[in-house]
């Protein structure tokens, strides 16, 4: 059934003339606009404060950071040394090749620029777009889907799925294994955290995320074939593995200080509203 239905998708969402749609580049823009929508409404029932102008605003620089740095770890670490000889492929963003570790780290040094900007609390604002986050990592991962990319190790399991690229044979879809252990998952348990009354400190929610990813992120990666220039690094470690350990290692961190620190969630520094 699964296998059926990835066969009648089509990667373009529309195209008009010279104009063309892919569900890759709808499923950012949808993602954007649902985090800033996920964000405005925590930080409503928090009760801090913030501006529609002031989400919109973040979320722009988040995306911003997110795009730059997804496209710069690619480049680094799962090029191969390609893009050093071909220096104009590292624009060439239309031939794929982004890598959510350095969206991690790109998203987060966005935003905060704009909140030192506009006198907001990072740390809050992390938390606030971190709950968030796994939607658009879920609507990301059903495009590496319907675009039959990242495919998983052949099985014979029933909802296996033969893929163009991916030769005669079933796969995993691994794609939608991430969708719903960092997406659907990661998010259920984040909205939780989030009713609680007072929220959790300033920290926790970013901590719990990174946590939560990382591990989704690393048992995946066991039914997920690796880059096809880069293969095993060791044994059956893979890049994503590797990568996904330091965000790990980040995410306990972040718990710890948010622990001892205790500080509560607050919108804009210095106690100031607008």
């Amino acid at each position: 059934m699964l296998n059926e239905l990835y066969q009648a998708l089509d990667p373009v969402a529309f195209s008009a003339g010279p104009i063309t749609i892919y569900w890759y580049g709808l499923a950012y823009v949808v993602g954007a606009i649902l985090t800033g929508l996920v964000m405005y409404r925590t930080q409503r029932r928090w009760g801090l404060g913030l501006t529609a102008d002031d989400v919109m605003t973040v979320v722009v620089a988040v995306v911003f950071g997110l795009i730059v740095g997804a496209r710069l770890f690619y480049v680094v670490f799962y090029g191969a040394g390609y893009y050093f000889e071909h220096p104009l492929e590292i624009f060439a963003t239309n031939h794929g090749g982004m890598s959510f570790h350095g969206g991690f780290v790109g998203g987060i040094v966005g935003g905060v620029i704009a909140c030192r900007a506009l006198k907001i609390n990072p740390f809050t604002v992390a938390d606030l777009a971190i709950i968030g986050v796994p939607l658009a990592l879920a609507l990301g991962r059903c495009a590496n889907f319907v675009n039959g990319e990242l495919w998983g190790k052949p099985t014979d399991l029933p909802w296996g799925v033969v893929f163009e690229s991916g030769g005669n044979v079933a796969r995993h879809p691994s794609q939608l294994y991430e969708a719903l252990l960092e997406g659907v998952v990661l998010f259920v348990v984040l909205q939780v955290l989030s009713h609680r009354r007072p929220p959790l400190p300033q920290g926790s929610y970013l901590g719990v995320f990174a946590v939560g990813y990382g591990i989704a992120r690393i048992l995946v990666e066991f039914v997920r074939v690796p880059d096809a220039q880069l293969g095993y690094l060791f044994g059956p470690i893979t890049m994503g593995q590797l990568l996904s350990l330091p965000i790990v290692v980040f995410g306990i961190g972040m718990l710890v200080w948010a622990h001892v620190r205790r500080a509560p969630q607050c919108g804009y520094l210095g106690g100031e509203e607008r």
